[in-house]
């Protein structure tokens, strides 16, 4: 299971009444290493810089399935999106990108994001990730 969601969250989501910031605690609290390393992709950020970005491989396999599962769920992505104010982007099993909204139609953003990007940034070491 991918979030560990308490007993009042799941009664609340089936009334109806789950907001973001309920969602946001749930992943927080179940996917730490993931909200650490998109939190720390968004602090990266800085004037003059395109994006910020954290592309330090997950110590494990553990670490490197939370990272999947947060950037591979529309709700989880959209939810960590909607918070941070950013449009991430994602790269091989751990280049995490954090955008500015502006930026997605910038050609930075269209690189980053497209097959060439993606071709460009292996190496052999990324083969198993």
């Amino acid at each position: 299971m991918s979030l560990d969601v308490p007993t009042p969250v799941l009664d609340a989501a089936a009334r109806g009444e789950m907001d973001d910031a309920q969602f946001l605690a749930v992943v927080r609290d179940s996917l730490p290493y993931a909200w650490a390393t998109i939190s720390s992709a968004v602090d990266d950020r800085a004037p003059g810089r395109p994006f910020g970005e954290h592309e330090v491989p997950p110590p494990s396999e553990r670490e490197r399935g939370e990272l999947l599962r947060a950037l591979a769920s529309n709700a989880i992505r959209g939810a960590l999106e909607r918070h941070f104010g950013v449009v991430l982007a994602f790269q091989n099993c751990h280049r995490v990108a954090a955008f500015a909204p502006a930026d997605v139609d910038s050609a930075v953003y269209r690189e980053f994001t497209s097959p060439r990007g993606q071709v460009l940034n292996q190496s052999p070491e990324l083969r198993d990730c």
